[in-house]
């Protein structure tokens, strides 16, 4: 079997502020990412989309260097990014080893000196960045208001996950310039971050480096993690009306959280039946039967819960019921009989494939850096990749078949229809009318 590992080096500032290490010079380029532990978990009902603001006013300027965080980097050679989602923010740049001080240096800026550069004239023009974003990703997107619509239902109430991370968008109009700076000095300061610097850079250095600019940071208060329960008691069946052409119908259960005890069974069971044209569920109803365009699933895996994601878009001439009806047949097949040895053993070779291909680059979205801060937030040990792995590598057809059983029951589930406008007739029965805003 193939020794797969992730080597680094690990030190904690006296701030708090947690410095990875992993020594690579084999191109001369460095990764520099920052992982703050906020997302949109850390909000509250009404007060929601804080987290995704500040992903854009993070790169508008700090009081250091009051402009862009764009162009002083790319004019280095620099690659750069952000995202942020319910448990996380990050920030990344890939530079050229001679730029590493300039990526670290605005880094720390940021982190120690943004407020003073979030003017109100600039806040109100990133909150306006913000609700057009909303408007294209996902109010005028087809289909884009189908996530939420099931968040809504599978987290009810003030649960942190019912709520998009982009917020809603009267939250986003009524937010103050007051409340966004104290939620900035609530959770983006050393001792709620991570560190990780990977690529052609002597590991001694980077810890020097690392406490020049950040050791004078002040810690801050290390926020208090967030802790809530969600559960499913019957089949929730819902319609949205949208401006789609064809009908699409959405299944979600509650599922394990992010490497929690059968997260990867299910992560082995989502690409079973719905990852590629051999899986199941593609096999079945578009190459087969021709019920389907489309079909996907996955396991999506988040800190304080999970939830397992099915999707069927129909093809002409067919119906949401058709195609529920088989995929309730595949389903029970799964959790009867588990999967086959060649689905397994596909499975193992997927899973090996993907983190192989994650030690490839040392910046970006997933590359080394990024998954040493991963490890490291959630895990509090940024060694977790080696565990990782095992955890797909112990799967059986019997814990896969286990974990489908327990999760993916039929009175425990949401069905959302998202149907043509003005066609509500083609959803599934029973379905009740959902309005997303």
């Amino acid at each position: 079997m193939t020794q797969i590992d992730l080597p680094f080096a690990k030190r904690t500032l006296t701030n708090g502020l947690d410095v990875l290490v992993h020594e690579n010079h084999h191109v001369p380029m460095v990764a520099v990412n920052v992982w703050y532990h906020v997302g949109s978990k850390n909000e509250h009902p009404g007060r929601t989309g804080f987290a995704h603001l500040f992903e854009h006013l993070m790169f508008e300027g700090s009081e250091h260097q009051n402009s862009s965080y764009f162009a002083p980097l790319q004019q280095a050679g620099a690659l750069l990014n952000g995202s942020t989602n319910s448990d996380r923010t990050n920030y990344w740049e890939v530079v050229p080893t001679s730029a590493v001080d300039l990526a670290l240096w605005m880094e720390s800026d940021r982190m120690g000196y943004l407020l003073p550069a979030v003017t109100r004239e600039r806040f109100e023009t990133q909150r306006e960045v913000v609700l057009n974003e909303r408007r294209q990703n996902y109010e005028n997107r087809p289909y884009g208001l189908a996530t939420m619509a099931l968040s809504a239902a599978l987290y009810l109430g003030d649960h942190p996950y019912h709520w998009p991370t982009i917020g809603a968008a009267d939250d986003i109009r009524a937010m103050q310039l007051d409340e966004v700076q104290a939620f900035f000095r609530a959770y983006y300061h050393a001792s709620n971050a991570s560190l990780s610097l990977a690529g052609d850079i002597d590991t001694e250095r980077a810890f020097e480096l690392a406490e020049r600019y950040f050791g004078e940071l002040p810690a801050g208060v290390r926020p208090a993690a967030v802790r809530a329960h969600a559960e499913l008691t019957h089949e929730i069946k819902l319609l949205l009306e949208d401006r789609v052409e064809m009908p699409r119908v959405y299944m979600a259960w509650h599922s394990p959280e992010m490497f929690g005890a059968d997260d990867a069974d299910m992560d082995l069971l989502g690409d079973l039946l719905g990852n590629g044209k051999t899986s199941r569920l593609y096999r079945t109803l578009v190459y087969e039967k021709r019920l389907a365009l489309d079909v996907a699933a996955y396991q999506s895996s988040r800190e304080i819960a999970g939830f397992f994601l099915l999707v069927a878009t129909a093809a002409p001439g067919h119906s949401l019921t058709d195609i529920v009806a088989v995929i309730d047949q595949e389903l029970q097949r799964v959790a009867t009989d588990g999967p086959t040895e060649a689905e397994m053993e596909r499975g193992a070779a997927q899973v090996e494939a993907h983190f192989l291909y994650r030690l490839q680059t040392v910046g970006g979205f997933g590359g080394k850096s990024d998954q040493l801060n991963a490890y490291n937030v959630f895990k509090g040990d940024p060694g977790y990749f080696a565990t990782d792995l095992e955890r797909y590598r112990s799967a059986t057809r019997d814990s896969v078949r286990a974990a489908a059983k327990a999760y993916l029951a039929f009175d425990r589930r949401v069905l959302l229809s998202v149907v043509p406008a003005g066609q509500p007739g083609l959803a599934l029965s029973g379905s009740e009318p959902v309005l997303v805003s």
